[in-house]
């Protein structure tokens, strides 16, 4: 079970509504972009404690420029989403501002079609805009 795609996005999923629940409680005190860097340590600590007691550890100059490049580019998109992530928590409801962020899904979903030629069907495009649809009516104010 463990080893399976589904299992762990659905773990993601837990840990990412956690994670709105906590930040919105946390972010009340203090500055948003304050809280981010204060949760990113917490997530440095945890990932070096891991990367090392499961021996993951390699050294960063072995490997390929191209792939250090695409974690750059990703570490500074994740520092980006946080950032607005917990600016959009300080000044908004949780339940409003998670499913906005969900809209991530829709632009994952057409960012793949686009740069990395995945192919959906369909059903799965109906899929994408009932996802788009139901963000923007939960997060509605009516």
């Amino acid at each position: 079970m463990t080893a399976s795609w589904q299992f762990w996005a659905v773990l993601s999923a837990v840990f990412a509504a956690l994670t709105a629940i906590f930040a919105k409680i946390g972010v009340s005190g203090l500055p948003s972009d304050y809280m981010t860097l204060l949760r990113t340590g917490v997530v440095i600590v945890v990932l070096a404690v891991i990367v090392l007691a499961t021996g993951q550890w390699q050294n960063p100059a072995s490997v390929p420029w191209k792939t250090l490049g695409a974690i750059a580019l990703s570490g500074l998109a994740t520092g980006a989403s946080w950032l607005s992530y917990f600016r959009a928590l300080k000044l908004g409801d949780a339940s409003r501002v998670a499913p906005i962020d969900k809209l991530s899904v829709v632009m994952v979903a057409i960012f793949a079609a686009i740069f990395l030629g995945e192919r959906l069907s369909a059903v799965n495009w109906a899929g994408v805009v009932l996802i788009a649809a139901g963000a923007v009516l939960v997060a509605a104010k009516i």
